[in-house]
């Protein structure tokens, strides 16, 4: 693993009781995350180039987001992955997955615009070439 696409991160959960309709459950949210190994858990932020127009998209966006996974829905969160990929993110949800999500901070956002100085935007998907007759129903010949 490259030391240019690897950074650790440290983070600290919170929890509070809602009420929703006479319901309580506890709702848990990043209460802090910095750079480094200072905090109650400790998680690397691996990129990878498979993800670049991922994170691109992310840099784009009004506030840049840090995903974390965090154990199945419904239980005690236990931090286990970060990513900057909102991509990433989903596939975590659609594995019922929990997922908290935090503000990217601001040296973290200036590390990935130099990775992707670096290693060069994601290519743009080119337009595929339909087959002749493709998405069209064929009459039957007799």
């Amino acid at each position: 693993m490259s030391t240019s696409s690897l950074r650790q991160l440290s983070l600290a959960l919170a929890g509070e009781n809602k009420t929703v309709k006479g319901f309580t459950r506890m709702q848990w949210r990043i209460a802090a995350l910095a750079p480094g190994d200072q905090g109650p858990h400790v998680l690397d932020l691996q990129l990878y180039m498979t993800e670049r127009a991922a994170y691109r998209f992310n840099l784009g966006s009004a506030e840049p987001r840090l995903f974390v996974r965090c154990g199945f829905s419904g239980e005690h969160p236990d931090p286990t992955a970060i990513t900057a990929s909102q991509d990433v993110a989903a596939g975590w949800m659609d594995g019922e997955q929990q997922v908290l999500e935090a503000p990217m901070p601001l040296a973290i956002q200036v590390w990935l615009e130099a990775y992707l100085a670096r290693h060069g935007e994601a290519p743009p998907e080119g337009r595929k070439k339909k087959r002749k007759g493709a998405g069209r129903a064929q009459e039957d010949q007799v």
